[in-house]
């Protein structure tokens, strides 16, 4: 069984980085090397012309990946997979899907043309938007150019420094923001590991599988590359240091995640009751902390929701306190939310735009599997000793 989960894993991974490239924008030519266009235009073929094929495709990888999840779970609880193999599959993820294209989002080169407007055009993204330079190549294929900088001055600041490395070129630079999300994501996971190793040692190696192989966290991570995910590493890395009573660098990591998107500052109140119980000598339950969090980063997702609308990367805010609770209806909660959060992207892969009839498939995709979850949750809850997550 630990070959087949493997194997099974890696292979569905591939597929993944491999079909990432049908998405790969018209408009865009990673790199002008001839043999490269060749499989660059076959590869858009699929994703561009033969729209059902790719849809199909899309749902299969999907439909694995969580079947696969599943079982990893199941075999990490039994004990069945070793820490060492859940650390390799997860840095064999974490390295193959940097090199993937950003198929299910644009947001990447917005990043990427907002950090160019300091290093090349000299301008402040604030007060500038990328409508401002009609000349530069990349509004050929990006998306939301009329949109000012939306996210906090440190996300800036991390960005700049990748964006003078890659020369301006967009392939070096691609690769560059890519790395830094990859190594968010590995961030992520070791310290929730971490922090389960202090707070739960028990459940240090099924905690660390229930985040890093959710395929929601892969996808917007890994391939999507959104700058939540370095939110959230950074304020693991301060509740880490909290646990530790290292209060000057816990409130410098907790800044700085809110530096980067303004969300994790809505913790700030979980820090204040958790310095004031340590100075007393309370002892502290890890698991409520972590589920104040969830509740904290929920509200942070309907509030976002009643600004715009669900975006499947706006799940990691939750799901990243998930491994810290053993609660079956949480976890199948989130989980429903996440499958259905991802399948948000069929729509779209098939008829080619987000234009009626889609908002309606989205949202009764997102309905439908939270309360699928939500109610498949609770029956575990009522099955004595069958828990998945306990």
């Amino acid at each position: 069984m630990t070959k087949f989960v493997v194997f099974g894993w890696i292979t569905v991974v591939f597929f993944l980085f491999v079909y990432s490239f049908t998405q790969i924008d018209l408009g865009l030519t990673l790199t002008r090397l001839s043999f490269w266009h060749i499989i660059q235009t076959r590869f858009q073929q699929i994703g561009y012309f033969n729209r059902p094929v790719s849809t199909v495709l899309f749902i299969l990888i999907i439909f694995m990946l969580y079947v696969l999840y599943f079982v990893i779970l199941n075999q990490v609880r039994k004990g069945n997979l070793t820490g060492k193999i859940v650390w390799r599959l997860i840095i064999f993820t974490a390295v193959i899907l940097w090199f993937s294209y950003n198929a299910f989002s644009y947001d990447l080169f917005n990043y990427i043309m907002d950090a160019k407007m300091v290093t090349f055009y000299k301008k402040n993204p604030y007060t500038h938007k990328a409508l401002d330079f009609s000349g530069d190549p990349m509004l050929g294929f990006m998306h939301w150019t009329h949109r000012y900088y939306p996210y906090g001055p440190l996300w800036l600041l991390v960005t700049i420094p990748l964006s003078f490395l890659g020369f301006q070129k967009l392939l070096a630079t691609m690769v560059l923001f890519k790395g830094l999300a990859a190594t968010s994501y590995l961030i992520c996971s070791f310290f929730i590991y971490k922090i389960l190793e202090k707070a739960s040692p028990k459940n240090k190696f099924l905690g660390l599988a229930i985040f890093s192989f959710n395929p929601l966290v892969v996808i917007e991570s890994l391939v999507s590359a959104h700058n939540d995910v370095l939110m959230m590493a950074l304020v693991l890395v301060a509740f880490w240091f909290l646990l530790e009573k290292k209060y000057l660098l816990a409130w410098f990591f907790l800044i700085f995640s809110g530096g980067v998107k303004f969300v994790t500052f809505s913790l700030i109140p979980i820090f204040i009751l958790m310095i004031w119980r340590q100075q007393r000598k309370i002892i502290i339950r890890w698991e409520k902390i972590a589920l104040l969090c969830l509740i904290l980063m929920t509200v942070a997702v309907l509030l976002a929701i009643k600004r715009d609308e669900l975006k499947p990367w706006y799940i990691l805010y939750p799901l990243t306190f998930l491994p810290f609770l053993p609660y079956d209806w949480i976890f199948w909660s989130i989980t429903g939310l996440s499958l259905g959060s991802l399948l948000h992207y069929a729509p779209f892969l098939y008829l080619g735009n987000w234009n009626p009839p889609v908002p309606a498939i989205k949202f009764w995709l997102t309905i439908g599997f939270l309360l699928m979850g939500f109610l498949f949750g609770v029956w575990q809850e009522l099955r004595k000793g069958r828990s998945m997550v306990k």
